[in-house]
Order: C-alpha cells, then sequence, then structure tokens
C-alpha cells in the first residue's frame, strides 16, 4: 500500500511540475540569428515583438517592418557621468520593456538599419542581461536583407500591448575589477574588439594608446561581411580559435566605450562561448594610470 501510494505522489507532484513549466512558458532558447523568410513566417506569433534599433526617430517613422515598435538605443544603455553605455536603472528599464510589450514569454527580435550593427548587438547584450537571454534574436543583415528578400515596409505605427516582464538583472557586464582578477588569475581571455591598428598603438585620443596588458586582439569589423550580415561560423570560429583555444574559458570583451565589443561578443554567443562585455572599456582604463597598458612592440 505504501508504494502504491509513493508512486501516485511522486507522479502527481511530476505532473504539477510539468503543468508550472507549462504555464511558465518554458520553451527551448530562440536561435540568435533568424533570417528574413524565418521573420516573415514568425511574423504574426502571439509572443513575437519585433523592434527597430536605430539613433532617430524618423527614420523608423518613415519605414520599419510591419510590427516592429520603435526601440531608442540609450533607453536601455544611457550615458552618466561615469562613462557611455551603461547599465539601466531596473525600474526605468522594466517600464521600457513593458511598454514595448514585452513579456517574460516573448521572444524578441531585433534589427539594425543600414550598418548599424553594433548598437542593436549592444542591445541584444543588455537584453540578455536583464533575464531574456536564450529568448531574443537577430535578424541577420537588418533590414537591409529585409528589402533584398523582397518583403515590404510600412508606415503605420503599431501599438502595443502592454506587457508583463519581471527583469533580472544579470552578471553580463563586468567592471574593471574583474578584469583585472581575470588576467591575474588566467580564468578568462580578455579580448580588445577594435581594429588591429587601435590595438597596436595607433593614437585615438584616450590619454593612453595601445590596448589592456595582456588582452589579445578579435576585431569586430571581421565579425560581419560587406552586407553587414555575420560571417558563417566556420568564418567565425577561424579568428575566435587561435585566441581563445580553451572553449571552456569566458572570454571578456573590451573596445573604446561598449559598443563594438558587442559585436564580439554576438559573435562569441554565436559560436558558444562563454561571453561577457567590460563596460568602462578604455574610455575608463586608459585614464586610471594604476591599470596596465602596453602597445605592440615591433
Amino acid at each position: 500500500m505504501k508504494k502504491v501510494f509513493i508512486f501516485l505522489l511522486l507522479t502527481g507532484l511530476s505532473a504539477s511540475v510539468s503543468e508550472t513549466l507549462a504555464q511558465a512558458g518554458n520553451q527551448p532558447e530562440a536561435q540568435i540569428l533568424v533570417t528574413p523568410q524565418w521573420l516573415n513566417d514568425h511574423l504574426k506569433d502571439p509572443n513575437l515583438v519585433l523592434l527597430q534599433v536605430t539613433f532617430l526617430k524618423f527614420e523608423y517613422d518613415k519605414e520599419h517592418i510591419p510590427g516592429a515598435q520603435y526601440l531608442w538605443p540609450a533607453w536601455l544603455a544611457p550615458d552618466t557621468p561615469y562613462g557611455n553605455y551603461n547599465l539601466p536603472e531596473p525600474k526605468q528599464a522594466t517600464k521600457i520593456l513593458r511598454q514595448l510589450g514585452i513579456s517574460d514569454n516573448s521572444q524578441v527580435v531585433l534589427y539594425h538599419v543600414r550598418n548599424e550593427v553594433s548598437v542593436t548587438a549592444r542591445m541584444f547584450l543588455t537584453l540578455e542581461n536583464l533575464g531574456l537571454r536564450g529568448r531574443v534574436s537577430f535578424l541577420n543583415g537588418g533590414m537591409d536583407a529585409w528589402k533584398k528578400a523582397g518583403f515590404g515596409l510600412t508606415s503605420d505605427l503599431p501599438v502595443a500591448k502592454k506587457g508583463k516582464i519581471n527583469i533580472k538583472t544579470g552578471t553580463l557586464l563586468v567592471d574593471k575589477d574583474y578584469v583585472l582578477n581575470d588576467l591575474n588569475t588566467q580564468k578568462g581571455v580578455v579580448v580588445d574588439a577594435r581594429m588591429q591598428r587601435f590595438y597596436d598603438g595607433e593614437p585615438t585620443g584616450n590619454p593612453r594608446d595601445g590596448h589592456i596588458t595582456g588582452a589579445k586582439n578579435i576585431p569586430y569589423t571581421e565579425m560581419v561581411d560587406a552586407s553587414n550580415m555575420f560571417k558563417p561560423q566556420d568564418q567565425l570560429q577561424a579568428y575566435f580559435a587561435p585566441v581563445v583555444p580553451d572553449k571552456s574559458k569566458e572570454v571578456v570583451t573590451y573596445c573604446f566605450i561598449g559598443q563594438t565589443a558587442s559585436v564580439v561578443y554576438m559573435a562569441g554567443r554565436i559560436l558558444g562561448y562563454d561571453m561577457k562585455l567590460y563596460d568602462g572599456s578604455l574610455q575608463e582604463w586608459s585614464r586610471l594610470d594604476n591599470l596596465p597598458m602596453e602597445v605592440t612592440k615591433k
């Protein structure tokens, strides 16, 4: 009798857990890159939230993919007296995401205009850091790829149903002390995402030139092709493998202000690396004389 009771109890618990997961919208992770065809096929999905990322709203007002909302980057990566592109204040971020129609079970797709890949990648990273990891995708090639595929645009402004998201700030954005610890312990690999000439030491206007001592170089410009599309995985891997041969190690990337390094962050995510971004980047690091920097030796 005891065995029957225990079996029934466990069966009931299992059913209860399954029901809870289903109610919570438990679902497999979304693919990071999506194609125009995929987006067109899923444009009417009830949980899809489509966001156009661009600096100037009049471009969105003029034309956008049907159903897309407008996301101004500064709403989620504000400038402060401590530097550019900072963590958003949680209450403000929650308000913005809900106004955009994002809920806990939403799948968000971001797309860029022209060559504005890096700022859109920063929004990808920011949303992942706000608890949406696994539920954010990126339209590869952006609006230009959408138009090239033969799909139309509109100037109609959609009205978003208010979302019900509860954000959870993560640890994908790290500070200078975290970077120093990675350098000293070799727990992770620090990667400079700028073009090689700046990594090597070409003057940039910062107080100190060169790169963080011990950092490797994966230029963000090499992650995308001439059409502003992320390159195939085998090509991306050719840049990562020599720099991070041990895929179990985390990668902390940085740039000038924490924007273009987001492209390398995304490329690493596509390849399955454990990625983080040093938000202060050289805007902060180059101004603190106690932090080590070097130029490439000829």
